[in-house]
């Protein structure tokens, strides 16, 4: 999994007064967990854009001032009710022999034959829960639709993997084809493509008939 780099400092106090002044400083308190004890420490709001604001997953390597370096996730995040700023985030500190949660991002490939017949897609689960030992998180997890029928759903017991566990019951939806008012039933589409198949190859087996009649 690609990796984000936050450069903070370490923080002495605390408390609320220094948290406010680090805030109007235009930095964001944050906590490592997952070691010792946690580990308190603040980077700037700018460092986060990139880990925060993006659909994909991401680890981050956590560098502070007096050389001390750290691979973690992030675990929770709050923002201003009004203003939508950063408000505080928690880390989780990684370790090699360690499995990990995270909430990984799907993405599909192909062409759904029910989306070209007239159906709705239902993308039910933009993002899946796995645990994994750091080295085998995934960047994504790939679906392909290229056989999604009308009516189709591909569910959680098709993805199963050895190298992660996906921490949602395996009957869970994660991407459906459903009927709509104008779609096409797919036997019907089928047959109606063999039929304009079959007619094109009578009227060719005709064709040198004719010319030859002439």
């Amino acid at each position: 999994m690609k990796s984000i780099t936050i450069k903070g400092s370490q923080r002495e106090s605390v408390g609320k007064v220094s948290t406010k002044a680090l805030r109007n400083a235009g930095k964001v308190p944050c906590v490592l967990y997952g070691g010792d004890k946690p580990m308190h420490f603040s980077a700037d709001e700018l460092a986060f854009r990139h880990l925060v604001y993006t659909p994909n997953a991401h680890t981050v390597v956590i560098e502070l001032e007096d050389g001390q370096t750290f691979e973690a996730v992030l675990q929770d995040i709050q923002f201003h009710p009004v203003s939508d700023k950063i408000l505080h985030i928690d880390f989780y500190q990684l370790f090699k022999d360690k499995p990990v949660t995270m909430n990984i991002p799907i993405r599909l490939e192909g062409n759904s034959p029910g989306v070209r017949n007239g159906g709705r897609l239902l993308f039910r689960k933009r993002k899946l829960a796995i645990k994994a030992l750091p080295d085998l998180l995934p960047d994504f997890i790939t679906i392909d639709i290229s056989k999604l029928r009308i009516g189709g759903t591909i569910a959680v017991e098709t993805l199963l993997n050895d190298d992660y566990a996906i921490l949602h019951p395996d009957s869970t939806a994660v991407v459906q084809v459903k009927a709509s008012r104008t779609s096409v039933d797919d036997e019907e589409e089928e047959e109606t493509e063999g039929a304009e198949g079959t007619e094109a190859a009578a009227e060719g087996a005709e064709a040198p008939a004719a010319e030859a009649t002439e």
